[in-house]
């Protein structure tokens, strides 16, 4: 399938019903496949052929969402670019992926403006919502670009099979210049499927988009429009509005990374909000506390993780709300720190570093096959072959499989901790340090030690309004995992820094308390 065909599914189930909300504004099924038609056209207009890349710039917005389908329809390939990059980093992605034309906000006209000039394969620059040609040259209004095709297009021939490349996804620049990851529709299709065979819906789902429509919260629509649902989107990330809109659209899924999340359940409307009608709550991209995911459980009701990664999208492995629970309906707490089963149509395996796959219950790299791995990065195969090393997709995740066949991820193998001939895994911590009540959010690190080898540290954000002692801290996690994995020091910060995402970002951390 192509992205277009999820729109057009819904269509077909009834054109009249809801599909992009935002504002307390609808545009429904039949409008939003006619706009796709219309930048089919504009697009066929200005040149884009099958296999064309053209990249959206936009905060979550209806009409540039509804972009990516038009884009899908002229056989032309997505490349998301997330705004809250600096210029530089979409400069490089937008180069990488040999865009020909980008589509903007206006609010972002200065950092366009910005990489202009450097971008020569870049032919159309299009501002959703503005007139900006004196600030971006060039640059045409949404208006002039949609007259330049035909409002009532009819489509043309089938322009991409199964396995034509859908998306070009960057993985972010934060150790170097980014790599683009391409996915083809059969990537997104096992996706869809997973989604749909893994979770539950019932009936016509509405799915609340807060975090950006470039990740995870995008990709996570195709599922609910093949269904004929509505995508309620939000502009701009605000918990008490979040909130508001679960209960007032009767919201049946939503996703969120657990940094939200923790913000949701310290929200003072969240105990008074009716979440009756949630029946999935996705968590997911970093790993979560198991006693904030035991209060999300208790407080907000069906949590549902997923675990993938840009190159494998978001189902390699799942734990659906039914997976939380025992089968006399107690809380299933040794699961909680796993990230589920491996999907049904993927098969995980946990890898030694010669490329043999190691006993169930041992550790190792995580490693997966299935129709759900891109086929590599987009002009750069040695990346590409780096990563697909013995024949299976390497995500550079460190886990094992347990007795019940749970995956559970112990760390980034980029994160691992050696201290004392030791292996300290960063995340073991990092949920000790999560139990402690007035902890908000943390983050442990490994740091050059001459007795040690690595020194174990952690920089923790206490919730508002509370403080913490550092010793304390650290008999806090000795008491609970050993004094070989308790931090040797504690470093309280206010804020974490975080990526585009909201993952956090430990070479930052590593730097800054390296220069301390």
């Amino acid at each position: 399938m192509r992205i277009v065909d999820y729109l057009d599914k819904g269509a077909s189930l009834d054109p009249a019903a809801p599909c992009l909300t935002t504002d307390g504004q609808s545009m429904t099924y039949a409008a939003v496949r006619a706009l796709s038609f219309r930048v089919a056209s504009a697009l066929a207009s200005r040149g884009v052929r099958p296999g064309d890349k053209v990249a959206v710039l936009s905060a979550n917005d209806p009409v540039a969402f509804s972009c990516v389908f038009g884009i899908s329809r002229a056989g032309g390939v997505w490349c998301p670019i997330n705004p809250r990059n600096e210029a530089a980093e979409n400069r490089d992605l937008l180069e990488l992926s040999d865009c020909s034309v980008l589509i903007f906000q206006r609010a972002f006209s200065g950092l366009v403006a910005r990489i202009r000039d450097e971008l020569p394969r870049v032919h159309t620059w299009v501002c959703l919502d503005a007139d900006v040609g004196a600030e971006v040259s060039g640059a045409i209004t949404w208006e002039a670009f949609l007259s330049g095709g035909g409002a009532d297009t009819p489509e043309g021939p089938d322009l991409a099979a199964v396995d034509d490349l859908a998306m070009i996804v960057g993985t972010g620049g934060t150790t170097g210049r980014p790599k683009g990851v391409m996915l083809t529709g059969t990537n997104l299709e096992t996706m869809t499927a997973l989604t749909l065979m893994g979770y539950p819906f019932e009936g016509r789902p509405v799915y609340l988009a807060l975090a950006p429509l470039t990740h995870a919260a995008g990709v996570l629509c195709f599922p609910v429009l093949c269904l004929g649902g509505e995508i309620v989107i939000m502009r701009t990330p605000d918990v008490g509005g979040f909130l508001r809109l679960v209960e007032d659209h009767r919201v049946t899924h939503t996703f969120l990374p657990p940094t939200l999340i923790y913000m949701v359940l310290g929200h003072e409307a969240l105990d008074s909000t009716d979440l009756s009608a949630l029946q999935c709550f996705w968590y997911g991209a970093a790993p979560m506390s198991v006693s904030r995911l035991e209060e999300a459980l208790r407080r907000i009701g069906p949590m549902a993780q997923i675990f993938g990664q840009t190159e494998a999208p978001m189902m390699i492995s799942m734990m659906p709300p039914a997976d939380h629970f025992r089968a006399d309906g107690s809380v299933a707490v040794e699961r909680l720190s796993s990230a589920g089963r491996p999907s049904p149509l993927v098969t995980v395996g946990i890898m030694d570093p010669l490329g043999g796959l190691v006993p169930q219950g041992d550790r190792g790299e995580i490693v997966v096959r299935s129709s759900l791995v891109m086929p590599g990065y987009y002009k750069n195969p040695e990346a590409t072959a780096e990563a697909s090393r013995f024949g299976w997709h390497h995500t550079g995740d460190i886990g094992y499989l347990d007795d019940e066949g749970f995956l559970h991820i112990v760390d980034r193998a980029k994160d691992m901790i050696i201290s004392g001939g030791f292996n300290v895994y960063s995340t073991e911590v990092e949920q000790a340090l999560m139990q402690h009540p007035d902890v908000q959010d943390c983050a442990v690190v490994g740091l050059p030690d001459d007795r040690w080898g690595e020194r174990v540290e952690a920089v923790v954000q206490v919730l508002p309004g509370r403080t913490v002692d550092a010793e304390e801290l650290i008999a806090f996690v000795k008491a609970r995992i050993g004094s070989v994995k308790a931090p040797k020091a504690v470093h309280v910060w206010s804020d974490l820094p975080r990526s585009k995402v909201g993952k956090v970002l430990k070479v930052e951390i590593k730097s800054a308390l390296s220069q301390s």
